[in-house]
């Protein structure tokens, strides 16, 4: 059974940064493009960043310029380094595919306080 944990999120102030890490188990993690994803209480969840198994990367509005998504397929494991956070970037944030094809995790709360 597919299993993904996020981490790394927190407590920080408008301006500072975090990094997430997604991990994925009972799955073979390098044929998949991965995914950062987002969700504020009483929104819709929405994408933040994709990563191809390739390599490339894409990114949503909000976020290109201040967020990089990267991967290790060795650790099974997705990262989201995000720089320069803003009160509105306040969500639980999840990873998963780009298909969404793997039950989600917990996700991992980041809180921005302004």
């Amino acid at each position: 059974q597919v299993q993904l944990v996020e981490s790394g999120g927190g407590l920080v102030q408008a301006g500072g940064s975090l990094r997430l890490s997604c991990t994925a188990s009972g799955t073979i993690f390098s044929i998949n493009d991965m995914g950062w994803y987002r969700q504020a209480p009483g929104n819709k969840r929405e994408l933040l960043a994709l990563i191809t198994t390739g390599g490339t990367t894409n990114y949503a509005d909000p976020v290109k310029g201040r967020f990089t998504i990267s991967r290790d397929n060795d650790k099974n494991t997705v990262y989201l380094q995000m720089n320069s956070l803003k009160p509105e970037g306040t969500s639980v944030y999840y990873c998963n595919t780009r298909n969404l094809r793997f039950p989600w995790g917990q996700g991992t709360q980041v809180t921005v306080s302004s």
